[in-house]
């Protein structure tokens, strides 16, 4: 089997539009294609240009195509569009201002900001803040045209996000996630990984990333997992890892309390029932039953159960979730026994779409200890 292609993420599209109109502006020619220093890696990345044109003497629009690599990525060939304006520079003004156009998502855990994340912020820094000068100010939009459209086929709005897609991203380099040579990629980093500590925390994508990093766990622990949970516990258990915190959004890692060890939601998803059944397993009242299992999204479940609580005094979110942490446990414990006849002790914790954690196992609470 090849080598799956690698390609690059959303932030380098939107940075390769924008440094095309600043050069619109700059000498009024549309360039072919563009030099992007990606910061991480520490590389240069060469970037077709689809359009570019000067609309004004101080604004300039230029047009890329997202290319994710050999990835199931639902933004393939989705036009990134960066608009440029200058402005003169007021005392105490920013000389770079970043807005988020149609299509780029609104977060409303962080007050309805653009979804514009670190990552874009940095090398959006690095490529334009050369070339400002000190009396102006560059104001950039970006748009997603079909963006609107591509986050209802997300998760975009479990994490707040909604309306339009993030520029999200802890790197320029898109590895091709989906793609089935990317799991022997996994294993190799594992394996890399279990040469360093024999205690690991499994992550499926970047929020639990960026939570775990938040929280002090030391990066050289954490494995990036996509969703495949299941054959990675196994290579676990085969590399003779000790302890395994399992780290990710709660609507993702239930999943595992119903044996559904491939994560994806075009593999399994029954999210809901599996809720609903936790609730009916420690009493949650029939009424409340109905409510959850008719919910569009776990977060909505798992807000009616908060709301229940905070109403009645109950303690049914620790109950449910607690209930749901212990067989997760439990389940991945038993799934490397089958697979690879090893023991590995297993714990989980769950975060919430604001990155809040709704619970730890009690397993998970040791093995966060242990690593923090």
């Amino acid at each position: 089997m090849s080598t799956p292609r690698a390609g690059y993420t959303l932030p380098v599209f939107a940075c390769a539009s924008a440094i095309a109109a600043l050069r619109c502006l700059q000498d009024n020619t549309a360039p072919k294609n563009v030099q992007v220093e990606l910061v991480r890696p520490p590389e240069v990345a060469v970037i077709p240009i689809e359009q570019a044109a000067r609309l004004s003497p101080t604004t300039a629009l230029a047009i890329t195509r997202s290319d994710p690599g050999d990835n199931l990525d639902l933004t393939r060939d989705a036009a990134v569009w960066a608009m440029v304006e200058w402005q003169p520079r007021q005392v105490g003004m920013s000389p770079l201002e970043l807005r988020g156009g149609e299509g780029i998502g609104r977060n409303q855990v962080a007050g309805d900001q653009p979804a514009i994340y670190a990552y874009a912020r940095q090398i959006l820094d690095a490529n334009l803040l050369p070339h400002i000068p000190p009396t102006e100010c560059l104001i950039v939009t970006f748009i997603l045209p079909e963006g609107r459209s591509l986050a209802t086929r997300t998760s975009n709005a479990a994490f707040g996000i909604v309306e339009g897609l993030s520029l999200l991203g802890t790197s320029g380099i898109a590895q091709p996630l989906s793609a089935p040579g990317q799991l022997e990629a996994f294993r190799q980093d594992l394996i890399a990984r279990r040469d360093m500590h024999d205690g690991l925390v499994f992550c499926i994508g970047e929020n639990g990333i960026h939570l775990a990093q938040q929280m002090g766990i030391p990066p050289e622990r954490v494995v990036k997992t996509a969703n495949w949970l299941g054959s990675l516990l196994v290579e676990a258990g085969l590399q003779n890892v000790r302890s395994v915190l399992l780290f990710g959004y709660h609507g993702k890692l239930m999943k595992l309390a119903a044996g559904i060890f491939h994560t994806h939601h075009h593999v399994a998803d029954g999210r809901r029932e599996i809720l609903t059944a936790f609730c009916a397993s420690v009493g949650v009242p029939s009424a409340d039953l109905r409510i959850i299992f008719d919910s569009e999204t776990a977060e909505a479940g798992l807000a009616h159960l908060r709301a229940l609580d905070d109403r009645t005094g109950s303690q049914w979110v620790s109950q449910v979730y607690g209930a749901i942490a212990q067989e997760i446990d439990a389940r991945a414990a038993d799934y490397i026994r089958n697979h690879s006849d090893r023991t590995v002790q297993v714990g989980s914790l769950l975060f919430d779409r604001q990155r809040q954690i709704v619970i730890r196992s009690h397993i998970g609470k040791s093995i966060l200890t242990e690593f923090c």
